[in-house]
């Protein structure tokens, strides 16, 4: 084995590459911004029942799991969250399916208490990077259980815009 040095690729762009190639603000130098919200359920929800909990803006949008959190009031025995994104349309004009669970599966909320969000983007260090014209609806669903007349949800998404 031996020592390397090596250069991230925003790095690169920025001091390596020649011509230097702009990084976009999602990845350098943007501004963290907060999505908060507080959601009560109305009625009873069978299973798959959803909750949109905040639009992401238009633009190049970096999603960072790390930073966002839910509370989580579900009152079902066994119940488990998935986190995910409505279908939205890309920059060039290309439909982009939904993914229910793409930010998280199956997370285990049977237990009151606050969720770390991004899970499923353990890939990409809990982040997740949008490009859409309209904007992105983030999305938590029930997915195996109902969600009971007055069950809570409370939390931030916190991503990276510019």
């Amino acid at each position: 084995m031996a020592v390397t040095t090596q250069e991230s690729t925003q790095y690169a762009n920025t001091f390596t590459t020649t011509p230097a190639v702009v990084n976009p603000a999602s990845d350098v130098h943007g501004r963290v911004r907060i999505a908060y919200f507080i959601h009560n359920q109305s009625g009873a929800g069978d299973a798959t029942s959803s909750v949109a909990v905040a639009k992401l803006p238009a633009g190049k949008v970096r999603l960072l799991g790390m930073l966002s959190h839910i509370y989580v009031n579900w009152t079902t025995a066994s119940a488990t969250l998935d986190a995910g994104w409505d279908a939205y349309t890309d920059f060039d004009g290309t439909a982009v399916a939904a993914d229910p669970d793409g930010i998280d599966n199956g997370v285990d909320v049977d237990t009151v208490g606050m969720q770390v969000l991004g899970s499923a983007l353990n890939a990409t260090g809990r982040t997740k990077s949008f490009e859409s014209k309209d904007g992105v609806v983030i999305r938590l669903t029930s997915q195996d259980t109902a969600i009971v007349d007055d069950d809570d949800i409370v939390g931030i998404i916190v991503y990276v815009v510019d």
